[in-house]
Parts: structure tokens; sequence; C-alpha cells
């Protein structure tokens, strides 16, 4: 497993991540997810760290609290200096009182002690926004942060789901004050979803904040089961009905194109699809880490192969061209003067 810096921090992660949205299945939409307790977790995370991949991302949302109480049971057995945990607040768990949610100093002070306690750890490793909270002052939110940062609770601090001016907003208040910065930014990005290149990939590289990537497989719409003209796997997520949990609706057309590409690559490389998906991310601007997901062993394992080798400069272009979609105003316009506003990767545009 190769490490990377998460942006322009000290901090060292693998450039895979173990998400363990899967752990808990406490409520009806993550048992969509999975289900894995406590004893399947531990298995899990011990194939993690013979594999190097020591980073280990959860949420205080997931199953409510569950899957943080899970992997703390799962990592129990580790010593703790070992381990990189990864956690997230802002949304609102199963309590609906006013406070619950959000990014007040009210809400993230109370949601850092709970994780805390059941991730049974004195501090994590890197703090994440789960989205931007437009109702709280941004010098609030940092303000607090920052202090969960001095206390030593916290080691770095991230974002996730942030638009563009929400990031640097945010960073410029950091600069201004002095406080701790988000070094990381979880997104969404995939072959099938490449709208973080448009505007929060050349943000990054400027302000070297690093890219921590959730569902690199497209909603496991790039797990190799989805095919022209065959129904949904039986125990599928895309099975779930909520908008959330799917995703945006796909063009299906341009979602199999994209397959027909990577089928293409794994006749030619013996490799599989999800391990083609995943090592065409490896090699993009701005990527700290994936984080990959698995419901057993036999996935774990085939995800984790997906590191140790490198797609040819042909590959990834025949998949960059596979995948390409019209870009969005101003995207379109600037593109066409990358002499003087280069793009951090290949875009294709209207005219």
């Amino acid at each position: 497993m190769n490490y990377r810096s998460l942006g322009r921090s000290g901090l060292k992660v693998p450039e895979l991540c173990f998400g363990t949205g899967t752990f808990g299945g406490a409520n009806e939409f993550f048992k969509s997810w999975g289900s894995t307790q406590d004893a399947e977790a531990a298995h899990l995370i011990d194939i993690c760290m013979e594999a190097g991949c020591n980073f280990f991302d959860t949420a205080d949302i997931y199953s409510d609290g569950h899957s943080e109480s899970v992997l703390g049971k799962a990592i129990a057995h580790l010593p703790r200096q070992d381990v990189l945990l990864s956690t997230k607040a802002t949304f609102r768990g199963n309590n609906l009182g006013p406070n619950n949610v959000g990014s007040s100093r009210y809400h993230l002070i109370q949601a850092l002690e709970r994780s805390l306690t059941r991730l049974n750890t004195d501090y994590i490793d890197v703090y994440h926004l789960h989205g931007f909270d437009a109702t709280t002052p941004v010098e609030e939110t940092l303000n607090t942060l920052d202090k969960m940062v001095r206390e030593g609770k916290v080691r770095y601090i991230a974002c996730s789901n942030f638009s563009g001016w929400h990031l640097m907003k945010s960073l410029s208040v950091s600069e201004r004050y002095g406080w701790s910065r988000y070094v990381g930014h979880q997104v969404y990005y995939s072959l099938i979803g490449r709208d973080y290149e448009w505007e929060l990939m050349p943000l990054a590289l400027d302000q070297g904040v690093g890219a921590l990537i959730w569902s690199p497989l497209g909603w496991g719409r790039l797990t190799g089961k989805i095919r022209r003209g065959q129904p949904l796997p039986e125990n599928s997520r895309l099975q779930n009905k909520s908008v959330v949990d799917a995703g945006p609706t796909p063009d299906w057309e341009h979602v199999y194109k994209v397959v027909d590409a990577l089928d293409a690559l794994a006749l030619e490389t013996g490799k599989t699809i999800p391990q083609l998906a995943l090592n065409w991310l490896l090699q993009r601007p701005t990527i700290s880490t994936l984080i990959i997901g698995a419901r057993d062993e036999k996935q774990l394992r085939a995800n984790l192969a997906s590191t140790g080798w490198n797609l040819t400069p042909d590959q990834i272009a025949k998949l960059d061209a596979a995948s390409a979609v019209p870009l969005a105003y101003p995207y379109w316009h600037q593109i066409q003067f990358d002499e003087r506003n280069p793009f951090p990767v290949p875009q294709t545009h209207t005219s």
C-alpha cells in the first residue's frame, strides 16, 4: 500500500481508506448498505491492516451511531497509534431537537463527545463536517474546530460535499485568524461522475486540499454487475428507492458506455471492472485516498487489489474519452482558452 499526504498537511494516509458505512445496519436505510456486526467487522479490519490500509472512515449518522460503535469495538485490540480514524458531524441524527443538527458550536461539541465515546478513543485523526451549514457563521464553526485541535481531541479537520465558494470562504477565514484549516475534502468522484474536476479540483490544487473520494464506484454502478438489458442485482443498494441513497438519476446510456470501455480494458489487463475504475481515480490530481466499502472478505480483498499497479497513459485516455461529458458554463468557455487557464485533466466541451 502506498501512502500519500493528506492535502498540504504532514499526515500520510494510505491510497485506500476502508469506509464503514456498512457497519451496524441499524435501520432500513443503512441495511441496504450492509449490516456488518462486531465479529465480521473485526475480521475485515484485520484484513485491511495486513494490507497496509490503516485508515477507517465513518460518521455519527451512519446507522444512528452504530457504525461508530461497531468500528470502535473492531479496532479495540489494535494499538491506537497504528490506526487512523475519520468521522463526521453536521447532519441530523435520530434526535429531532432543534440543536441536534448543523455546524454550530453547540452541536459540534456534543457530536464530537458522542463520537469519541462510541469509538472508544481520546481523539479523532480526521474530523469532517459532513456538509455545509449556511445557517451558522463560518467563524463560529471554524473557531470551534480550531479549539478541538488545540485541545488534542482532533488532529486534522476536513469537510465534505462543499461547493467551491463554501470551501474557499472557509479557507480564507482560517487564514485570517490563524485557525486550523481544512486539509481534506471528502467528495463524490467516479468515472460516471466527473463534476469534481470542474471547480473543486482546481481549487484543491491551488489551496493544497486533498480529496478523499466517497462512492468511487458510482453507487455500485461500476461493480461489473450492471449491464444493458439486465435487472439490477438483488442485493444491490440501488434497489433502495431512496433518491439520496441511489444518487442522482443517471444517464444509463452513459453508464453503459463507460462499462463497455471498462469491459474492453478488463479483457486487455486481466483486472476487474472495479479495480480498473479505482485505479483510474488513483491517477487523478489531488487524490489523497479512495474510500472503499465491502460487505464481505471477498469484496474487500478484490478492492484492495486495485493498488500496486497503474493503467497506461493510453488506457487512461480511453477511459477519459468514454466518461467525458459536455461541460457546464463557465467551464466550456474557459477550456477554450486553456493556454492561460489550463484544467488539471482533459475535458470535453461544447462549442
